[in-house]
């Protein structure tokens, strides 16, 4: 098994007043030669957007884009015409396909909201751009890893236009989980979102990374009060 582990505080960073931000990959004014992308998985932000705040209208192509509030809520417009909230516990997926423009806003007038936004690239060009949003909410079984995302329309959680897999897990307690890889060639990476847990001889703490390949399954050991996002995805691109 291989693994590199990204510690919160290596990613870059850039506080612009409204919006404080967090890069685990190249992105915006960051650069890393060695943290261009893991596989098919090229962006993962952690943004703080102050209240009533937010990304205005602006374009994507050819990216799979995924939003998950992990507490707040974000105001999404297209000009598909989709207008919608999405709130913690939601799953938000837009694929941009042949050039889709969306704005992105904090409706609250007092409280942050705070976002994972990450990009998967797809595993085809010029689709017919399409949004989709759920609630995972009943979809969360605790103190278990529980699929949020896959490359199935008819399987548990959204779909994307790449053979990619998301889960996240909430531990009330300490437990041992097992992952193991639909595709023993793709790679996983594993996102502490809060809390602790250890692979392996690494210790991740929250907001800390790891990126592992060339293994068929994964084993977590996590403490109480630890939260998960674990992103299965294509190494080849």
């Amino acid at each position: 098994m291989k693994t590199i582990i990204h510690k919160a505080s290596s990613r870059g960073h850039a506080n612009h007043g409204w919006l404080d931000t967090h890069h685990t990959f190249s992105f915006a004014n960051y650069y890393n030669p060695e943290r261009i992308h893991f596989g098919a998985l090229r962006v993962l932000n952690d943004d703080v957007v102050d209240p009533g705040k937010g990304f205005g209208m602006h374009p994507h192509d050819n990216m799979e884009i995924i939003t998950i509030p992990l507490e707040g809520d974000l105001e999404h417009k297209d000009n598909m015409g989709n207008q919608a909230v999405i709130k913690e516990g939601d799953v938000q997926v837009m694929s941009a396909g042949t050039g889709v423009f969306h704005s992105e806003f904090n409706p609250n007038s007092d409280k942050a909201v705070n976002l994972l936004q990450i990009w998967v690239f797809p595993d085809r060009k010029n689709i017919e751009p399409r949004y989709d949003q759920i609630s995972i909410r009943d979809l969360k079984t605790e103190n278990a890893l529980f699929q949020v995302l896959s490359p199935d329309k008819d399987d548990q959680g959204v779909w994307i236009y790449q053979k990619a897999w998301f889960s996240m897990g909430h531990f009330t307690t300490a437990k041992s989980v097992e992952y193991e890889l639909k595709n023993q060639t793709d790679g996983v990476y594993v996102f502490v979102l809060e809390g602790q847990a250890f692979i392996g001889e690494s210790r991740l703490e929250k907001r800390d990374g790891i990126a592992i390949s060339e293994t068929d399954k994964i084993k977590i050991n996590t403490e109480k009060g630890t939260s998960l996002l674990v992103m299965e995805v294509p190494m080849q691109i």
